[in-house]
This record gives structure tokens, C-alpha cells and sequence, in this order.
């Protein structure tokens, strides 16, 4: 029945929908100058699509259920960590990163000081904030775009308890300093690793480095989900908390079909979870232990994120393909542009091809206009970010 539906779902989708490109492009009618170019922008077709609406369909769950369960062990696998927790953005990873410091059962964190790069996107910064803690801002590379690590070592102080850093777009800095340093003043790092799925150091990806480390799935990034993120960790007491605080604070952190089973992930759903306070019986599923959110994601995204796994490899294969591409043309223009340094230890999954203006010639906003009067979209305002599938 499953498979006679799933080619219904097929026949369908690709009745209503001639699919060449979920962005729209038409190269058959590409007209140099005049056609509309989008810097970036997801790369999926039908599969996508037809797994979305099988997961409407047939799925027992419309929130996080069993197809979040096999992403997040699929994405595990991935980037080479013992667990995942899937979330509605790359934003709410990060916030569900510092809300785990914050629980009693880590490391109870009060106004601690966190060190984060200057050069950086806003919701890295923002939970850092909205946790009560005080962010110390350093300088970045204009080699890199990433933070400087000898800026990093003079800021440390015996109030300094965590570093974060996005590697940007994908581009990681030196991570022997970057774990030297933080072995040596015992600190403690959480990666954005948004821009940087497929990344590695050495042949270890990016995001293994942490205690934790965030991802997101919005329709710029490497795979999407339309919207949702991801925290990964080795540490199971983290992985417990981080459950608990994206359901609202529950104690319990069943999903899919474990939601359903008489005991639980726990195996010991019913018990005198209240004691010594409260004698009685406490079914687990309704006991709130934690501050938390719902930040779940919908089941289907699930499902689109287990085809988008799939394409990865094909992915980044084509960002350093148009990356390479991108940096032989601009390497010519070396007098008025700086392109960024790349480390022989680092395989990067490029997110974005930043260019540095050193010129007086013309401003960052005249080269802004220059591909905007082309009909090519650039990415965000504080640089030009110009690459996709």
C-alpha cells in the first residue's frame, strides 16, 4: 500500500510541477544580462517534495516524530557524533546551546563571560545575551574573516568560561590553536557550524570540535529543511538536557514511537519522580524540570532532510567546483580585491565566496550595484557572498 501510494505521490508531483530547478532557473532561456541570477539557494526537486507529502500522509506524528528520530541519527552519522537534536532553526540551536549551560544538571551557568568574534551573525551573539551572560567581542583575520586567535588569548580572562565562533562560510581557522587555547585556560567551546556543514580539519568535520555545535537547515545553507537546525554532542547528559529544553522543559524526551510505549526512553515512565516532596506516582511525560521552549521542528522536515542527506557529497562537490571558479576569475583582480586564505589542513564545504574590497576605487556598495544592475542578488550587506549549487 506504502509504495503504491508513494508512486501516486510521484505521478502527480511531476505532472504539476516540470521540475529543472527548485529555484526556478531556465537555462534554456538564460539571456546574459537580463535574466534574474540568485546567489544562492536550495538544491532539491521532487524527491523532496513527494517525501514531504508521503510524511503528511502516512505519518503518525504532524510535530517531531519518527522521521525527526531518523534525521537526527542520520545526521549523527554525518558529522561523527553520538547524538543530534533537531530544532525549528539554526538561531534556536544556538540558544538551546547556552540554555543547556544554564541547567542545573551541567554546569549552572551565571553571568559567565563568553568570547565571540565581532564579525558575526546576529543570533550567535543574541543568546549569549538573552542567557544573562556578557559577551566580550574580539577582532577577526582579514586573511580568514575568522577570529583572531592571538586577540583571542589576550582577552581571556579567569571570568571567561566559553567561546563561540561561526567558521565563516564555511572556512574554519586554525583548530590545533583554537583547542590549544581552549585545553589551556579550560575553556569551553561551542561551534556555529551553520556555514559549514561538509567541512573539515584534518578529515575531522567541523562541529566535532565542541562540546557542542549548532547547524541550520534555512534554504541558503548547504541542505534545508525549509526552515529548522541542529545541535550535536558527544555528551549524554547535554543530549538529555538540550531534549528536555526544546519540549517545553520536560523531564521526558521520548519521541516518535517511544512517545507511545508504556515506559518510556527512561524505561521507568511512572514513578515518584516528586519524592521527597510528593509521594505519589508522577507519570514523567508531565514533569517540567527544566526553563524551556518548544522549539520543535514538523515531522516532515524530517523526511525533506533525510533526501537532502543524500545530495551532500553532490553539494559540496559543486561549491568548491564554482568556489574554484570564482576565486581563478577575481585572483586577477588582486589590486583591488583580497580574496581569503584557506589553511592545507581544511576541505571546505563553501558556503559563500567573500570578497574584501582594498581599493578606493570603488566602494563596497558601487561593486553591490554593479551585480545588482546585472540582475545578480548578493548576499548579505556586510559582505559580498556570491555562490550556490
Amino acid at each position: 500500500m506504502d509504495e503504491q501510494l508513494k508512486s501516486v505521490i510521484h505521478n502527480l508531483v511531476e505532472a504539476s510541477l516540470p521540475i529543472t530547478s527548485m529555484r526556478g532557473l531556465d537555462n534554456k532561456n538564460f539571456i546574459p544580462g537580463k535574466t534574474f541570477i540568485q546567489y544562492s539557494g536550495p538544491t532539491w526537486d521532487n524527491e523532496e517534495m513527494e517525501a514531504a507529502i508521503f510524511a503528511l500522509l502516512r505519518g503518525r506524528w504532524l510535530s517531531a516524530g519518527e522521521n525527526i528520530l531518523a534525521f537526527e541519527t542520520a545526521f549523527s552519522e554525518i558529522v561523527k557524533e553520538k547524538h543530534s537534536v533537531m530544532c525549528n532553526s539554526g538561531s534556536s540551536a544556538n540558544l538551546l546551546m547556552f540554555a543547556a549551560l544554564k541547567s542545573k544538571q551541567t554546569f549552572g551557568f551565571e553571568n559567565i563571560e563568553v568570547i565571540t568574534p565581532a564579525v558575526s551573525f546576529p543570533t550567535t551573539v543574541a543568546p549569549i545575551v538573552q542567557s544573562g551572560f556578557r559577551p566580550k567581542f574580539i577582532d577577526v583575520e582579514l586573511d580568514s574573516l575568522n577570529l583572531d586567535l592571538d586577540a583571542l588569548e589576550k582577552a581571556i580572562t579567569k571570568e571567561t568560561k566559553v567561546l563561540i565562533f561561526a567558521h565563516v562560510l564555511g572556512n574554519p581557522p586554525n583548530m590545533d590553536r583554537v583547542m590549544q587555547i581552549c585545553e589551556a585556560h579550560n575553556i569551553i567551546l561551542l561551534e556555529d557550524a551553520c556555514d559549514s556543514l561538509g567541512s573539515t580539519w584534518e578529515g575531522k568535520p567541523l562541529g566535532g570540535f565542541g562540546l557542542m555545535s549548532s547547524y541550520s537547515f534555512y534554504p541558503a545553507h548547504h541542505i534545508t529543511t525549509g526552515e529548522g537546525g541542529m545541535v550535536s554532542t558527544d555528551d549524554e547528559q547535554l543530549f538529555t538536557t538540550l531534549k528536555g529544553i526544546l519540549n517545553w522543559g520536560r523531564g521526558c524526551h521520548c519521541i516518535g514511537s517511544a512517545n507511545l510505549s508504556k515506559d518510556g526512553v527512561c524505561k521507568k515512565r511512572f514513578g515518584k519522580w516528586l519524592a521527597p516532596r510528593y509521594e505519589g506516582i508522577v507519570d514523567h511525560k508531565y514533569v517540567y524540570d527544566e526553563m524551556g521552549y518548544n522549539l520543535k521542528a514538523l515531522d516532515m522536515q524530517g523526511a525533506i532532510g533525510l533526501v537532502q542527506l543524500k545530495k551532500l557529497d553532490r553539494i559540496k562537490a559543486n561549491r568548491q567546483k564554482i568556489f574554484n571558479e570564482f576565486y581563478g576569475v577575481c585572483s586577477r583582480y588582486a589590486d583591488l580585491i583580497k580574496l581569503v586564505s584557506v589553511s592545507p589542513k581544511a576541505n571546505v564545504s563553501w558556503f559563500g565566496f567573500p570578497i574584501t574590497i582594498i581599493t578606493d576605487k570603488f566602494s563596497r556598495n558601487d561593486f553591490i550595484s554593479f551585480l545588482e544592475n546585472r540582475n545578480i542578488l548578493y548576499g548579505s550587506p556586510s559582505r559580498v557572498t556570491l555562490l550556490g549549487d
